[in-house]
Parts: C-alpha cells; sequence; structure tokens
C-alpha cells in the first residue's frame, strides 16, 4: 500500500459524517481568463455505461451500495470514495476526509454541466483534469485489475468518457487528458497514437513509476511509450503524488505536512527525470510538473548550474558526458510547471522561464483557490508586465495544449484588477 493510500485510510472513518454542502458562492470579478492544467473529476457512476465489449460489460467498473454507503467495484474490491477528492463542497473550516455518498458533496466534482458552471463561478475558462483519488492520479486503478483484458477494456472505456462524455461536452471549456497502459508500453504507445487522432493532446503519467512495483525511469522499458508521445505531441503530466510516494518525514505526520511538501516532491521529481536522461533521448518530449508550485524552481537552477560549474569536482561524475545541453538546458526545454500560489517568485521569473510556467487552480480539492482564484492571482500578478500575466494565466497552456483561446466574450467580461 502506497503512502498515500495509507494516509487516506486512517482517516476513513469518520463519527459525524460528510458536513453540510456549500451553497453556490457569488461569481468573481474575472481578471484574466484562466486555465487551470490541474484540477481533478470524480468519475460519475454513469461513467462506464455502454463502454465496454458487452462479453465485459456486466463486470465494468461501477458503484454499489453497501451499509448506506457507495463504494466504486473494481471485481472484487470496493474502493470508498473519500472526502479528500471533493472538499471543495464544503467550507474550508469543514475539513472531512472519511467516506462520502455523491449525494453528500458538490455536484460540480462530478457532473460536467455544474463543473462548468462552478468553472464560471471563480472564472475559470478552461480546465485540465486529472482522475480523482479512486481511479489514481496516473490511472493506476485500471493496472491492478487482476484481469488483463478487462483492465484494458476499462482503461479505453474511461478515456472514451473523458473525451465524449466530458471533455466533448464542452470542447472550449475542458482539456481531455486520457490514462495510459502502466503495465505494458508497448500497448499504452498504441493507445496513444490512437488517441491523438481522436483528438488526445494530454497524458497523465506517473512522476516516479518505480514506486508503483513498475521498472525504473533509469531504464529503457518506457521508451515506447515516451516515443509515441514524441512524435505525436502529446503532453505528460507529471501529478505529485500519481506514484502514491509523497513526503512524509514521520509515521505521525499530519494532513498540513502532506500538503507542505508537495513541492519538494515536485523539485525531486524533477532532478530525478533530468538525470535519467529521457528528456536528452527523447528531446521533443513535453513534461509537465502539476500541483508542485514554481516556488523552488530558481533554486533548483541555481543548484543545476552549481554542480555542473567547475567549482564542484565530480560534482556531474561521468553522468553528463557526451552531452551537449546542460541539466538547466534540458529542464528549460521539456519541462512545463504550474504556480498556484508563489507570490514570491512568479514576479520575478526569468525571461527563459516565463514560457513554460503555467497556473493551476486544483479544484475540487483541499488546496484548491476555488472560488476565489482570480482573486488570488490580482494579488499576486500586482505590478506583473501584463504580457507575462497573460502567458502565465493562458497563453501558455493553450499553447502547449493545442487549447483554442479565449472567445472575445471572455476578454469582454473582465474587469481592470483595480476595479
Amino acid at each position: 500500500m502506497s503512502d498515500l493510500e495509507t494516509f487516506l485510510k486512517t482517516h476513513l472513518d469518520h463519527p459525524t459524517g460528510p458536513p453540510p454542502v456549500i451553497e453556490d458562492p457569488q461569481p468573481r470579478k474575472r481578471y484574466w481568463p484562466l486555465v487551470s492544467v490541474d484540477d481533478h473529476l470524480l468519475e460519475p457512476r454513469d461513467a462506464f455505461e455502454g463502454r465496454l465489449p458487452r462479453a465485459l460489460e456486466d463486470r465494468a467498473p461501477r458503484i454499489v451500495e453497501k451499509d448506506g454507503m457507495e463504494y466504486w467495484l473494481f471485481e472484487e474490491e470496493l474502493v470508498p470514495i473519500v472526502g479528500g477528492n471533493v472538499m471543495k463542497s464544503w467550507n474550508a473550516a469543514d475539513m472531512y476526509m472519511g467516506a462520502v455518498r455523491y449525494d453528500q458533496m458538490r455536484n460540480g466534482t462530478w457532473d460536467v454541466d455544474a463543473r462548468v458552471r462552478d468553472m464560471d463561478i471563480g472564472g475559470l475558462y478552461a480546465s485540465l483534469c486529472f482522475p480523482s483519488m479512486v481511479f489514481g492520479f496516473a490511472g493506476w486503478r485500471f493496472m491492478r485489475m487482476k484481469d488483463r483484458q478487462l483492465g484494458l477494456a476499462s482503461l479505453r472505456a474511461y478515456n472514451d468518457w473523458v473525451l465524449q462524455g466530458w471533455a466533448g461536452r464542452y470542447p472550449d471549456r475542458l482539456i481531455p487528458s486520457q490514462v495510459s497502459c502502466l503495465w505494458d508500453p508497448e500497448v499504452a504507445a498504441k493507445e496513444i497514437r490512437r488517441n491523438a487522432e481522436r483528438g488526445f493532446h494530454s497524458v497523465t503519467f506517473s512522476e516516479n513509476p518505480e514506486s508503483l512495483g513498475l521498472p525504473s525511469l533509469y531504464t529503457d522499458h518506457w521508451d515506447p511509450f515516451f516515443r509515441a508521445c514524441e512524435e505525436t505531441g502529446t503532453v505528460i503530466n507529471l501529478h505529485v503524488g500519481s506514484s502514491g510516494q509523497t513526503l512524509l518525514p514521520s509515521k505521525d505526520s499530519p494532513q498540513e505536512v502532506l500538503s507542505a511538501l508537495f513541492t519538494v516532491s515536485a523539485l525531486a521529481s524533477a532532478v530525478d527525470w533530468v538525470f535519467s536522461k529521457i528528456p536528452v533521448r527523447f528531446p521533443q518530449l513535453k513534461l509537465v510538473l502539476s500541483e508542485g508550485g514554481i516556488g523552488w524552481l530558481p533554486m533548483l537552477l541555481d543548484r543545476l548550474d552549481y554542480i555542473a560549474s567547475e567549482y564542484v569536482p565530480g560534482g556531474m561524475t561521468d553522468t553528463w558526458d557526451g552531452i551537449e545541453e546542460s541539466p538547466r538546458e534540458v529542464l528549460l526545454r521539456n519541462f512545463w510547471f504550474a504556480a498556484y500560489y508563489d507570490p514570491r517568485t512568479i514576479g520575478h521569473l526569468d525571461k527563459d522561464v516565463l514560457p513554460h510556467v503555467m497556473y493551476e487552480a486544483d479544484y475540487p480539492h483541499a488546496d484548491s483557490s476555488w472560488p476565489d482564484t482570480q482573486e488570488i492571482l490580482r494579488q499576486q500578478f500586482e505590478g506583473i508586465d501584463p504580457a507575462a500575466a497573460r502567458a502565465v494565466t493562458f497563453g501558455n497552456a493553450c499553447e502547449l495544449f493545442q487549447h483554442p483561446l479565449p472567445s472575445h466574450e471572455w476578454f469582454n467580461s473582465l474587469v481592470m484588477p483595480d476595479s
């Protein structure tokens, strides 16, 4: 069991049940047409209905009830939905991590029409959504299914639902992101190519597959998958925690420690991916570090420069022999970064870093800025060059994910930051 799963299970039981769902907040002022590159969805009850081959449809993942609670059923395994999936359903003071039913949460967490209404409330023009904790941010749930045929059919059905039942309903507002076949990189590569023809420009993958019991990044095992992503221009999203591994220094570390150290996990992942030399072998690969912020980025760039300098004998040993680009150059060529609350950093980005920074709201998780995302943006972007603000809020993301730019209607709905 992963660190993250263990943490969630220890908070599953709750004596009182979930608090009341909040009423709709008032729509917030819009200062920028924001593209959030990291939000989450909770898969609706009917996500798999009618999407698997007939011979497998009666074994498809589905919701079942037991003792008044709803569970996802995967073969013989019952998986509860915990409050961490849908924390923005309740007031900020009501931290609830116990089991929860669909009728005890905000509809915008799982219903696409309600989601777009919540996006309107918070001023989000477009959103890229990762799977829930139930399915794993990198979709590892399908890998755990014992029947590989059923697992692959369910994975394909999931991607069909994302494309047709979620993003396809609002193609200008939602960016479709697929899950990959983690247990077979050759099959994963075929799926990437098949889905690229259907309109997918994004896939979620684990930041550290070794923690899922899979081969390390330092092997060539994953090369078919990476080659397919490079050739199709499919962006690989590496969500912190998608491996089930996050930094918890103590067995008694509370929720706040896990949340505060997400940024440290992002830094560690960035370094590992650079020195795996995957971006060197696949120089056109596009990688996004999600939910890691950017406060650590200037420090890491300085550190990479220093260990590659003449002042640190053996700082690079023979790891980088024969490679023309420096680790810094590889990082800033192949990686993009998702800011969310980085007030000390976001106004001081070097010109070579700025094109690789985007923004996220992380709806509906606990550290999401929704519904006040736009106000937090206003505070952080005060005094920032307008061109830089446009790049971070929507320009970089639209270019990377090949998503349409905001309409004139969106620009007409904006207000001046000081109004």
